[in-house]
C-alpha cells in the first residue's frame, strides 16, 4: 500500500547540506498498522512528510495506492491538482492536534470536505458520522478550547478519515498525551484499522505503542532504515536491536564457566513453563537473569536471559531442547575484561540479582 524507494531528503542549513533520509526503502502491507520507531532526528517526521509529500524528496520515489506521488508532484512549490487529489485519500493526524480554535468541533472536522467542494448537507452528516465513530457524538457544538488532551486528538483523527482515506498517516499523534489517553487513542487507532480497513504508518520513539497497535515496524537511525519486518520476525531474529529495545534483558554469565542465553517466546510457547521442564527434564540448576513480557498484537510475547552451568559445548543438548519447543534461542557472547591475575589487584565484583529454578 505504502512503498518508498531510495528515499532522500536534504536540507540546506546555514550554508550546508544536511541530510534526514539517506535512501530509505519501505514497504508497508495493505491493512497493516505499521510503526518507524527512533530517537529525536533519526528522520522520522521527515519520512512521514515525504510520503503524502508535505514534504517534496530531493530524490527517490513514493508510491501509496499504487500511483506514485512523486511523478504528480509537478515543478514549484504548488502542488499540481493530480497531487491533491491524491492526498484527500491520505489521512494525517498530527502530534498538537492541529484544531482551528474559532471552529466548532463538526465545523474542523468539516474543514476537508469544504476545501473538497462537498455540500453542506453531506459535510455535516459525514462529521456526525465520524464524531461518533471516535466515541464524541455529544461534542460537536463544542470548541477546542473545551476538550481535553484525548479528545482533541479523537477530533483529529475524525478530520483526517473525512475524506474516507485508505490510508492514515500518524505523526508522533499520543506523545503529548498521559498514558492513560495514550491507550484509548491506540485501541482508537487499532480499532479504526479493523473495522474501515485503514493501512496505519505511524511513526514514534515509544516502544510501547509499537506493542500495543502494530503488526510491523521499522527502526531508523541517522536518515536510514536499519531494521524492519513484522513484529514476530523481528522478534525471532539473532542480534535484533528493536527486539531488545521491545523487550529489554540484562544480565552478566556469574563465572567463567556458564552459559548465557537469550530465550524469545511467543505463540502457545509464552504459556508453557519450558525453563521448569528443562531444569526438570536435565536436572540443572538454571538462573534467571532477567525477563520481560507482553501482549503484543493479542498475543503475549517475551524474552527472558538465563544462565546454564557449564559451557557452551556442554549445554548443546538443553539448547536443542528449548528451540525443539519451538523458541528462539539467542547465545549472549562475555564481553566483559578478564580478572586480572595479580593478587594485588582485586578482581572487578559483579552483583546479580537471580532467581534460580530446579
Amino acid at each position: 500500500m505504502i512503498t518508498t524507494t531510495g528515499l532522500t531528503k536534504v536540507y540546506q542549513s546555514r550554508g550546508r547540506d544536511v541530510t534526514a533520509l539517506d535512501g530509505v526503502d519501505l514497504h508497508v502491507r495493505e491493512g497493516e498498522v505499521f510503526g518507524v520507531i527512533g530517537r529525536s532526528g533519526a528522520g522520522k517526521s521527515s519520512l512521514i512528510r515525504c510520503v503524502n509529500l508535505l514534504e517534496r524528496p530531493t530524490s527517490g520515489t513514493v508510491t501509496v495506492d499504487g500511483v506514485d506521488l512523486t511523478a504528480l508532484a509537478g515543478r514549484g512549490n504548488r502542488a499540481s491538482r493530480e497531487l491533491r487529489e491524491a492526498r484527500s485519500r491520505i489521512g494525517m493526524v498530527f502530534q498538537h492536534f492541529n484544531l482551528l480554535s474559532s471552529r466548532t468541533v463538526q465545523d474542523n472536522i468539516e474543514l476537508p470536505l469544504e476545501i473538497l467542494g462537498v455540500p453542506r448537507a453531506e459535510r455535516a452528516r459525514r462529521a456526525l458520522e465520524l464524531l461518533d465513530l471516535v466515541g464524541l457524538a455529544d461534542k460537536a457544538k463544542a470548541y477546542p478550547g473545551q476538550l481535553s488532551g484525548g479528545q482533541k486528538q479523537r477530533v483529529g483523527i475524525a478530520r483526517a478519515l473525512a475524506g474516507n482515506p485508505k490510508v492514515l498517516l500518524s505523526d508522533e499523534a499520543t506523545s503529548a498525551l498521559d498514558p492513560e489517553t495514550t491507550r484509548s487513542i491506540l485501541h482508537l487507532l487499532r480499532d479504526l484499522n479493523r473495522q474501515l480497513g485503514l493501512t496505519v504508518l505511524l511513526i514514534t520513539h515509544e516502544m510501547d505503542v509499537v506493542k500495543t497497535v502494530c503488526d510491523s515496524a521499522a527502526l531508523m537511525k541517522q536518515g536510514r532504515i536499519v531494521e524492519s519486518g513484522t513484529v514476530s520476525e523481528l522478534l525471532a531474529t539473532p542480534g535484533s536491536e528493536l527486539a531488545h529495545e521491545l523487550f529489554p534483558v540484562t544480565g552478566d554469565a556469574s563465572g567463567p564457566d556458564r552459559t548465557v542465553v537469550d530465550v524469545t517466546f511467543h505463540g502457545e510457547a509464552a504459556t508453557q513453563p519450558v525453563v521448569s521442564q528443562l531444569a526438570r527434564t536435565y536436572n540443572i540448576d538454571i538462573s534467571i537473569l532477567g525477563a520481560a513480557m507482553d501482549t503484543v498484537g493479542g498475543k503475549q510475547i517475551g524474552r527472558m536471559r538465563i544462565e546454564l552451568p557449564g559451557r557452551y559445548d556442554d549445554n548443546v543438548v538443553p539448547v536443542g531442547f528449548l528451540r525443539e519447543q519451538g523458541l528462539q534461542v539467542e547465545l549472549v557472547e562475555d564481553d566483559r575484561e578478564p580478572a586480572p591475575e595479580s593478587e594485588d589487584i582485586p578482581a572487578p565484583r559483579t552483583e546479580l540479582v537471580k532467581e534460580t529454578v530446579k
